[in-house]
């Protein structure tokens, strides 16, 4: 799998806080959630109850998007991702590494039941107005290779 550029993966890794969007039956919905960056995986993992809209709402529609940003009132500074991916629950040995990275990042989450999920990420488009104004890079994944493999 091609992984996105360094550019991309340094700016995921140093945040914790992502914006994940869901919609059902037409009716879109958000939700702020800490998460954990596998870069082997390239995915992103996040704890969140079954009973919160943007779960249930996953459980049927398994497409998501979502963002992570730099809060910054300069223009010249705006820097963020918004991102595609596929929404799923981790099992057995998969689920063993994912919790392990989770509380290494996240140690007070022991303290409380964690349900984990992993976002597959198939599109990142990040802008960063440091390489300028408006500059973008994009990274998506090959989709095709991917149903290729599903049918092994």
């Amino acid at each position: 799998m091609k992984t996105p550029e360094k550019r991309i993966v340094d700016f995921i890794e140093e945040h914790h806080v992502l914006t994940l969007a869901t919609c059902f039956e037409e009716e879109p919905w958000c939700a702020n959630c800490f998460y954990v960056y596998l870069p082997d995986e390239n995915s992103l993992v996040f704890t969140s109850a079954f009973e919160t809209k943007h779960i249930q709402q996953a459980s049927h529609n398994i497409y998501v998007a979502g963002s992570i940003v730099l809060e910054t009132k300069i223009i010249g500074k705006i820097k963020g991702i918004q991102f595609q991916g596929i929404i799923s629950e981790p099992k057995g040995e998969f689920l063993d590494m994912v919790k392990k990275a989770y509380l290494k990042r996240f140690p007070v989450a022991m303290l409380m039941e964690t349900h984990l999920w992993v976002v597959d990420l198939t599109l990142i488009k990040m802008t960063d107005n440091l390489l300028g104004f408006g500059k973008k890079l994009i990274w998506k994944k090959d989709l095709m290779f991917q149903k290729i493999n599903l049918k092994d």
